[in-house]
């Protein structure tokens, strides 16, 4: 399988690389620098390894590529190995990154467990620390990742009536990308982090100097970043391409769906901003292994520098989390409630008005760090300005579910909670971008509790809404109803209990990444913990729920949920090039109760497409 030939070669081509540069340098095999040339060549070693040699890279040197694996010549094992099906490929996605997101709940509640009661139980504080980054970052790539790749890939181009990607086997890197980035954090973790030389405590932004101090968890850590970030690149330049370049006849840009039209300006995001990230971890990892001195205040440098470099990809990254979950959210309501999506055209000016605005808006994070006085009150205006277009979002789906005949199944329920729990994110941001209140409140639970309600409450229960709307169409299987709907009622109330106290523990005081606090915030801290205990075990019914209804659940017919959009005019779980005939798009997706207004005809057959 492609796992254990990427592994294989990887570990070999670490060997070759870490040892290479000791011979030519002299340095240890354990210092950064050998460390990091070492994971480049891994890097090679596990693409090359997990399918690019054999299904892309022998073409180049005259050699016949080797045929990627079909349902027909696979099965179920074309999952583990390299294929360039879209649909394989996000289902690779939705698994890898729901075990991350499994795990990083793990780490939140070993973390919430030393949170109990003051003082230290279980958990040292560079322990504790650990934890807490390792939670951070594994849900920053959830968060970021798994919608674009999961959906983005499955749905996204049948939605368009397309037979896959614009750029399949690039589709395929995409994803092969992404294992060494939970490989890499695992890792730093098994090492011995009670030694200052391992784990790392920074927290998933990285600050130095602290990502510069020594310790080799750090740099897996750094890598590891920079690795997820050039995953999203490869995906968000296909996105472009794919709705561009590869849309049915009839798909004008005014008769996409929403969740196209959300996916399409989060790529934009995607693309652009990206790459100040990767810039900022190359930085730090040059300041590491090669001597530089970007962020050594002794030397020139200065760690403000970083801050503006990773904030202005860290906050349009905030909307590249939130921005596919509103679209979920969108895309859901019209169907359930049997009604057209109201202010369709104002919906998708809201995405771009978000991507356009959201490049203005970093240093509101920086308010506390020493930046100029004079700029915070243009980014306290650029911050609140944004709430515009994220208000005509708002509009539409209120202005949908509006005397809608309400189809209350577990999609829809996950899709209105978006609703209610990113309203309070956005009302409480409110005061984070006032410059004076955030002097109070900056580094607090209330920035926690923020934080959770905008990306948690706002793009991890669209996420859960798309799973149960597209399992069906996924699986060829109907979860089980009533266990879904218990997952939302106790996930959805666990939710509200972890999080709304944390407002008051932060305008009590207690500052976050701390792992001890004063006595008198311990029986509210006791409160948050049972919680998040209830919280994590409602999970429990989600994963039997998933796995048992798609081993045995209720033959699902093509279209359960009685949608217009094309996605749902073909089989479940679809063939392999979609759609038997071509679509024509002859009408809009969510013109319900239009007389006579059907969104798409099928045409004459269709090659195969090219690879």
């Amino acid at each position: 399988m492609s796992w254990i030939k990427g592994i294989i070669f990887g570990a070999v081509g670490f060997i070759i690389g870490d040892g290479l540069i000791v011979l030519l340098t002299g340095v240890d095999f354990d210092s950064d620098l050998a460390v990091f040339i070492g994971y480049l060549f891994f890097f090679i070693g596990w693409l090359l390894g997990a399918g690019v040699w054999d299904h892309w890279a022998r073409g180049w040197f005259g050699f016949e590529n080797k045929p990627t694996p079909t349902m027909e010549s696979h099965g179920w094992k074309r999952y583990f190995n390299f294929s360039v099906d879209h649909k394989v490929i996000g289902v690779q996605y939705l698994v890898t990154f729901m075990i991350l997101f499994l795990l990083a709940g793990l780490f939140a509640m070993v973390f919430r467990y030393e949170l109990m009661r003051p003082g230290l139980d279980l958990l040292e504080p560079k322990a504790y620390n650990t934890f807490m980054s390792t939670h951070g970052i594994f849900m920053i790539a959830v968060a970021v990742t798994s919608i674009i790749g999961a959906f983005g890939n499955y749905v996204m181009p049948m939605q368009i009536g397309a037979d896959d990607m614009a750029f399949p086997r690039l589709n395929a890197l995409s994803y092969w990308t992404t294992p060494p980035v939970a490989l890499l954090i695992l890792f730093a973790n098994l090492l011995p982090f009670t030694s200052v030389d391992y784990g790392f405590d920074f927290g998933w932004t990285a600050y130095p100097p602290l990502s510069t101090a020594i310790g080799l968890g750090k740099l897996f850590m750094l890598m590891g970043f920079f690795t997820l970030g050039f995953s999203s690149i490869l995906g968000g330049l296909n996105v472009i391409v794919t709705v561009i370049r590869l849309r049915a006849p009839g798909m004008t840009w005014g008769r996409l769906p929403i969740f196209t039209w959300g996916v399409f300006s989060t790529s934009i995001l995607s693309l652009i901003f990206t790459q100040f990230v990767a810039v900022a971890m190359l930085m730090v990892i040059a300041d590491r292994a090669f001597g530089t001195a970007f962020f050594a205040p002794d030397q020139g440098g200065g760690a403000l520098l970083y801050e503006h470099i990773f904030w202005i990809y860290s906050h349009p990254a905030v909307y590249v989390m939130i921005i596919p979950g509103l679209a979920i959210m969108l895309e859901i309501i019209p169907h359930f409630s049997r009604k057209p999506l109201f202010g369709y055209k104002w919906a998708v000016g809201g995405f771009f008005g978000i991507v356009g605005l959201s490049a203005t808006v970093w240093a509101h994070h920086m308010f506390t760090s020493g930046m100029a006085d004079w700029l915070t009150v243009p980014f306290m205006a650029a911050t609140e300005f944004i709430s515009i277009p994220t208000g005509l979002v708002f509009l539409a789906a209120l202005g949908t579910l509006w005397a809608g005949r309400l189809r209350l199944k577990t999609p829809m329920l996950f899709a209105m909670s978006v609703l209610f729990n990113f309203l309070i994110g956005g009302l409480t941001g409110i005061f984070n971008a006032d410059v004076a209140v955030d002097l109070q409140l900056h580094d607090t639970y209330w920035v926690v509790a923020h934080f959770h309600y905008t990306i948690v409450g706002g793009e991890i229960f669209a996420l859960f809404a798309g799973i149960y709307y597209w399992y069906p169409k996924i699986t060829g299987r109907m979860y089980n109803e009533r266990l879904g709907k218990l997952h939302f009622w106790w996930m959805w109330i666990g939710f509200q209990a972890v999080f709304l106290p944390m407002f008051w523990l932060g305008y009590n005081g207690m500052n976050r990444r701390i792992s001890d606090y004063i006595p008198e915030l311990g029986s509210v801290n006791m409160f948050v913990s049972l919680a998040a205990f209830a919280l994590g075990a409602s999970f429990l019914v989600f994963v039997y729920n998933f796995v048992v209804s798609w081993a045995r659940g209720k033959q699902a017919v093509d279209n359960p949920w009685e949608a217009r959009t094309l996605e749902w005019q073909t089989s479940s779980p679809p063939i392999e090039h979609n759609f038997h005939a071509t679509p024509e798009v002859t009408g809009h997706p969510y013109d319900y109760g239009v007389p006579d207004s059907p969104h798409a005809v099928l045409g004459e057959a269709h090659p195969a497409v090219a690879d």
